[in-house]
């Protein structure tokens, strides 16, 4: 199991299409994959559980990933949400 925290790059944050995109990008891993932001903890693989977190422009959140590809999973979502999305 690996964690990195990142920054959300994209100014309006992950909410309705940036969210689609990192779910879809999520799912194409292996992996288990978690997003937490302070004390709350979801399965980054379901838009639902990305949304309530309300993950504003230039937060900072944690992923964690277990499984085959954990590290492949981890830099590619970082690369993904260190853009404009």
């Amino acid at each position: 199991m690996i964690s990195r925290n990142i920054t959300i790059k994209n100014s309006v944050g992950l909410y309705a299409r940036p969210a689609t995109f990192f779910i879809q990008k999520a799912n194409t891993y292996k992996s288990s994959i978690w997003m937490q932001k302070d004390d709350r903890r979801v399965n980054a693989k379901s838009l639902l559980g990305v949304l309530s977190l309300a993950i504003s422009g230039g937060s900072t959140v944690t992923l964690i990933a277990d499984g085959p590809d954990e590290a492949e999973a981890i830099s590619g979502l970082e690369l993904l949400v260190s853009t404009e999305i």
